[in-house]
């Protein structure tokens, strides 16, 4: 059994109030809440799910077991009338019940349809696997504004795992499968999903063709600047219906945008955001998918921080109007804390990541290589495998 980097914290929260799972589809959501279930509450939860019938008209009714401790509703913001069902059987029954909600659409959107649950959850984004989950170094070391910690040697089953990691993505499924047939066959039906079962289901789109197209186009636009009128163009459509899919797209965990750092110490570009993945195996060019993997890491790396202990953490890029750029930049509190320039092989300084950390007071600096076995310093800039690097992460 894969023990999940979630999984202490939520159960820490369900002693105070009901814990929302947010995620992408087929993320583990589901396996990762009857594992808290069957460990925590061993024949004590019940689960229901909204897309079985008999779980639905358990729910619309709301006929459950009295002797149970545990009410585990999976994709119930489908339901209309999800919010005031939640806030009535909580509140009725939150000193003898535990409640874990999970769902594969944007949780942490439809929750904000109104404030009837205010103060009555907490909600938490579970993330594909990462290096350090799967290796199972789970415990948490990180403080903010500090140098990260790296372990001292990378062996040979944690670049196995990397380089396993960097092809098949982190979705449990594929990951453990490990079968290159399998992954193909993954792709098609996640993406036929998320369209045809999940956004459908909730959103009004008048042509799902045209949606699975804008898919088709978006894997060769991964780390670079997204244009939404380069994509009408191609499509030829409206402007708005290319916000409106590229919003949706983005509300099921299909994909995710970075967006430049803004100060007065820099001519940063206003709102162009940069492109990526949730599932980084549907990228073909290698240097893209590697950005993209390391992205995705460091998404999950400021996630954490926030849903767990409160920091607020952000994830950007950095760009001026000379076009300078570097690839991420972590900040809390509004504060910045340091900066991540990628790199397939070269270990020579980027002039850019030296540029931005002296006009932005960068304290860290880390420009991260895919080939194996560095780990240097030069000019205050730490140069790094991807592999040691990740390990740093959650």
């Amino acid at each position: 059994m894969l023990k999940r980097y979630l999984e202490p914290y939520i159960k820490k929260d369900l002693e105070e109030r009901m814990v929302f799972i947010g995620g992408a589809r087929r993320v583990g959501k589901t396996t990762l809440s009857q594992q808290i279930g069957n460990l925590y509450y061993p024949d004590n939860f019940c689960y229901f799910n909204w897309d079985w019938r008999v779980d639905r008209k358990a729910i619309i009714n709301e006929e459950f077991p009295a002797d149970k401790k545990l009410f585990i509703f999976d994709e119930i913001h489908k339901y209309r009338r999800w919010k005031n069902f939640l806030k009535g059987f909580y509140d009725k029954n939150k000193k003898k019940i535990k409640i874990l909600v999970t769902g594969s659409s944007r949780l942490d959107i439809y929750r904000r349809g109104g404030d009837s649950l205010l103060g009555r959850y907490r909600f938490l984004r579970l993330h594909p696997l990462s290096l350090r989950e799967i290796v199972g170094f789970l415990k948490s070391d990180i403080e903010p504004f500090t140098p990260l910690s790296f372990p001292k040697k990378i062996d040979d089953k944690i670049q196995k795992v990397f380089n396993r990691l960097l092809k098949f993505g982190g979705f449990p499924e594929v990951y453990l499968k490990n079968d290159e047939v399998f992954l193909r066959r993954w792709h098609n039906e996640r993406i036929e999903r998320i369209i045809r079962e999940d956004i459908r289901e909730i959103e009004t789109i008048r042509d799902i063709s045209m949606l699975e197209v804008l898919v088709e186009l978006l894997p060769e636009r991964v780390g670079s600047i997204l244009s939404l009128n380069s994509l009408r163009e191609e499509l030829e459509v409206s402007f708005k219906s290319v916000k409106l899919w590229m919003d949706i797209l983005e509300r099921f965990y299909y994909h995710f945008r970075l967006y430049p750092y803004q100060t007065k110490k820099i001519k940063a570009l206003k709102k162009e955001p940069k492109l990526y993945f949730w599932d980084w195996s549907e990228i073909q060019k290698e240097s893209a998918r590697f950005e993209n993997m390391i992205a995705s890491h460091l998404l999950k790396f400021v996630h954490f921080l926030y849903d767990v202990y409160g920091w607020r953490a952000e994830l950007f890029y950095l760009r001026d109007v000379e076009k300078r750029e570097v690839d991420f930049l972590i900040v809390i509190d509004k504060k910045v804390w340091f900066a991540v320039e990628v790199k397939l092989s070269s270990s020579d300084l980027s002039k850019n990541l030296k540029y931005f950390a002296q006009k932005l007071k960068i304290p860290f600096l880390y420009q991260v290589v895919k080939e194996e076995g560095i780990d240097f310093l030069r000019q205050n800039t730490r140069i790094i495998s991807a592999g040691k690097f990740l390990m740093g992460l959650v």
